[in-house]
């Protein structure tokens, strides 16, 4: 009989935690997004995506920073096997498993900004490029896999097999 009180204070409280989480979430707001950083592609620390992905993906590690709210941004480009190159400036958010695309540019123009952007489930994506990434060093679970960039970018940089 005093099991069944202690789970039912147990249930009780892991809803509580669960509601908690959720209201505190509700207050939560974005930080001011800063125009796209100028990138490079012969500093990107490389993705490793899927072999069926003819697309190579890498970040450069001098457009990483991690913000105040949770953000994670970064400046991600692709590189197509005939050498066309295309950046994303986007942001990930590991509490909550999403991302969110800020700019975009293609073949060296100007960045283009999205006029209203949305965060979307790393796991819906059609272009798997930020669930690797999370993965791959920037989230650890729900948080923010480092404190501070320098060990952001070693976080992501000890799978490295091939370079750009």
């Amino acid at each position: 009989m005093e099991i069944s009180k202690l789970a039912a204070v147990l249930l009780a409280l892991a809803a509580l935690g669960v509601a908690a989480q959720s209201a505190n979430d509700s207050g939560w707001k974005e930080s001011q997004t800063p125009a796209p950083p100028a990138f490079d592609v012969k500093r990107l620390i490389p993705i490793e995506m899927p072999k069926y992905v003819s697309l190579k993906f890498g970040v450069d590690p001098q457009t990483l920073a991690i913000t105040t709210d949770g953000i994670v941004r970064y400046v991600v480009v692709a590189i197509s096997p005939t050498g066309s190159i295309s950046a994303m400036y986007e942001g990930i958010r590991c509490s909550k498993g999403e991302v969110k695309t800020y700019a975009r540019s293609s073949a060296g123009a100007k960045w283009s900004v999205l006029a209203d952007p949305q965060w979307q489930s790393l796991d819906n994506l059609p272009s798997k490029h930020a669930l690797a990434l999370a993965r791959q060093g920037l989230c650890e679970g729900r948080s923010v896999a480092a404190a501070s960039l320098p060990e952001l970018i070693r976080a992501l940089t000890p799978s490295i097999q091939d370079r750009f």
